[in-house]
Parts: structure tokens; sequence; C-alpha cells
């Protein structure tokens, strides 16, 4: 509901002597129930294509590096598609799935693309030839990721594992973490090094080349909950964890040690569960540093948008949503930070100033990921309703 003052403000504007009452507008208004209300929800489009061959929730997408071009998504329907972003064309569909396809993404350079499934079947697929040239079975897969600069596919199971393989040949090593789900991971930016964290709460950084781990934070310096992201600046100097404790942890990526934490408890007091209620949950779900300014964003599953001063190590901002976040990406070369929420809104917020520039409708279910392109011109969101749709979100002041 909008703030009071809002609703004050808006009464001011009704003439209550007006006779309009009797209009069929009114009347149709009220009348109109819940489905009403969604319908008004998906009234509103502001995307430019839609793409709609996904017959269930779509829950991952990825633009191709090189050219930002296509988009790989891949669904609960057991399909991954990949298609051209400017017209929503199918260039080819990722087949052979027999499980939710929950990550797909492109190579470094856009020659291969890979899909993978809850069950643990990954694939890889040449873009040009779209051909399948690799295929490997693992347990069931929690993430997985591209090298930034070589042909290398990086994935985390549920029995803790972490396996890299050369693509195509499958050479192959895995890293072994504790007896618990390897829940998210990051290969850092010199390629050398990755950061995965798990279920108990424990974060490693593994040497990839020696197959060996690096620094293991767990206990104090660990979470109390299991993780649910990772990221690293640009340099990969700086990590952040966050977790289903509701903190996020900066951690200095050479020398293992926590710089700092992050907490919810000192923005917001939790509201106490009346009786019968469960106490709300809450979460970090994504996290990410801006590459302009010293600035990290912490997203909540409570719709908490948090902007960090990572040079004072304070809060600078606290964005509230209606509801929970999912994901959060910084455009490469601004202070501007894109959220994507259970409401299924695109929204732009600028850091500095803490304040909303835009926000993107369309979805009429919740967006489950989204992906921006280099130059920060669009975006393509992937949701429960079954669809993918790409925004331009290119403004003439920006």
């Amino acid at each position: 509901p909008p703030p009071a003052d809002d609703l004050a403000d808006e009464m001011e504007d009704v003439d209550f002597d007006d006779e309009g009452a009797e209009e069929p507008e009114a009347e149709a208004w009220e009348t109109e129930d819940d489905e009403g209300v969604e319908d008004g929800m998906e009234a509103q489009d502001d995307s430019e294509v839609t793409f709609s061959l996904h017959s269930a929730s779509v829950f991952c997408v990825s633009l191709d590096p090189k050219t930002n071009t296509l988009a790989v998504t891949g669904g609960e329907d057991d399909k991954a598609f990949v298609w051209r972003v400017s017209d929503g064309e199918l260039l080819f569909e990722c087949s052979g799935h027999k499980d939710s396809v929950t990550c797909a993404g492109f190579s470094h350079d856009s020659v291969f693309v890979a899909t993978g499934d809850m069950s643990g079947l990954i694939k890889v697929w040449r873009v040009d030839s779209k051909e399948e040239v690799w295929s490997f079975e693992v347990g069931d897969l929690e993430w997985m990721e591209w090298h930034p600069q070589a042909h290398v596919l990086l994935a985390g199971t549920a029995d803790g594992n972490s396996w890299m393989w050369k693509i195509p040949s499958g050479d192959c090593k895995t890293f072994q973490g504790p007896a618990c789900p390897a829940t998210c991971g990051r290969i850092l930016p010199d390629g050398k090094r990755a950061v995965v964290g798990y279920e108990d709460g424990t974060m490693r950084i593994w040497d990839l080349k020696q197959g060996t781990s690096l620094h293991v934070l767990k206990g104090q310096d660990g979470h109390q909950d299991p993780l649910t992201c990772v990221a690293s600046n640009q340099d990969g100097s700086l990590i952040m964890t966050g977790s289903v404790d509701c903190h996020a942890k900066l951690v200095n990526s050479a020398t293992g040690k926590v710089v700092c934490v992050f907490k919810l408890e000192s923005m917001a007091p939790k509201v106490p569960a009346g009786e019968g209620e469960e106490a709300e949950s809450n979460s970090v779900e994504s996290l990410g540093f801006c590459n302009v300014f010293f600035f990290a964003a912490v997203g909540y599953l409570d719709g908490t948008l948090a902007i960090y001063d990572l040079s004072t190590q304070s809060l600078r901002h606290k964005c509230q949503h209606e509801s929970g976040i999912v994901q959060l990406l910084w455009e490469e070369t601004s202070a501007v930070v894109y959220t994507c929420s259970l409401d299924g809104v695109v929204r732009l917020w600028d850091a500095r100033s803490g304040k909303m520039i835009s926000e993107y409708r369309g979805h009429s279910a919740e967006i489950l990921d989204f992906a921006v392109n280099k130059d920060a011109s669009i975006v393509v969101t992937t949701s429960g309703d079954h669809q993918a749709k790409v925004f331009c979100v290119q403004r003439p002041d920006r």
C-alpha cells in the first residue's frame, strides 16, 4: 500500500460531491476481484521481445559475452534454448535433458554453451555448428560456471565436490569439500583460484592448478547457516559471501581473513512473530561489487537492498522492495545496481543517492534470473510465468 501521505494527497484530488459513482468504470472497479488485479499486472508490458517456447518456469539465463546477441535459457520443462535477443528467434534447442535445467552459460569467447540439469547431466554445445561436443554426469548439480579466460567448466554438486573439466577434451579434476552440498561458487578473476561456499557455512578458496585449498573459513570465520552466494571484486582481491544467516562477509582473498561482517540486524529489528505465526524468514540472496566506486550491494529475501560503503564499512543506503530480491547485478561502468524480485519487476537504483531510477514490468510471476548486457542497454529476464523477456533500459542521460 502507498504511504499514508500519498494516500492523503490522493484523497484531496477526489471530489466527494461528484455523482460519478454511477459511472460504469466505478462499478467495474467495485466488482473487480483478485483476477482483475493480476490482469492489471500483466497489462503493463515494458518488454521489447518475449521468448515463450518454454512450457514451465524458466530458471536461468545467460548472454553470450562476445556479442551479447544470443541468450541461453533453461527451465523446469527440462529444456534449454539458445535464441536471438533482438527478435526472440530460436537458434537451436539444447536437447537431451531429463530434469529441470537450472544452469546455463556461454564460454568466455562465446564458442561454447553449457547447460546443466538438477540431476547432474551437463552438456556442452558448439554455438556455430549447434552440435553437442561433450557431456558428463555428476551428482545433483548446485551451480556451474565457465572459466573467465579458458574453455574450462567448473561445477559444484550436492555431495560437496567441485568438478573442473577442460572442454571438449573432458580432462577432469575434483576438489573435495565437506560432506555437504557445495551451494555456490565463483572462479576468481585471476583464473587461478575459485571460491566455493558450502551448506555447513564453510567457505574455501581453491588453487585450481594444484587442486589444494588455500584457505578454509569455518566456525566463527565462516557462516552459521548455508552459503547462498559469493562474489568477488574486479581484481579478485576481495570476496563477499552471503548466507541464510543474513550475514554478508567481506574476505581478503590473499590472506583468507574476514575484513568485516555486514549484519542485517543492525539495519532493522526483526519483528517478533505473533502467536501461531512463523517468524519471517530472511537470508542474503545475492550480492556484488561496484566497479567504479568502493561500494557493494547485498539483496535480501525480505526485500531490502543494502548498499555498503566498503571504505568505511558502513551502510550507505537501504532501498526497500515490496517483495523478496532474487538477484542483483551492477552495471559494469557506473554506480547503477539492478534488482529483480518476486513481484516480477526489474528495478534500477542509483547507489550514490539510494534512489530508484526506473522500473520495468511485464512478467505475471516472479523473476527467477536475469542478465544485463555489457553496455547496459538491455536486460533479459526469466520468470515463473514460463517466459523470458528482453527489456531496453538505455536512457539518454546515462
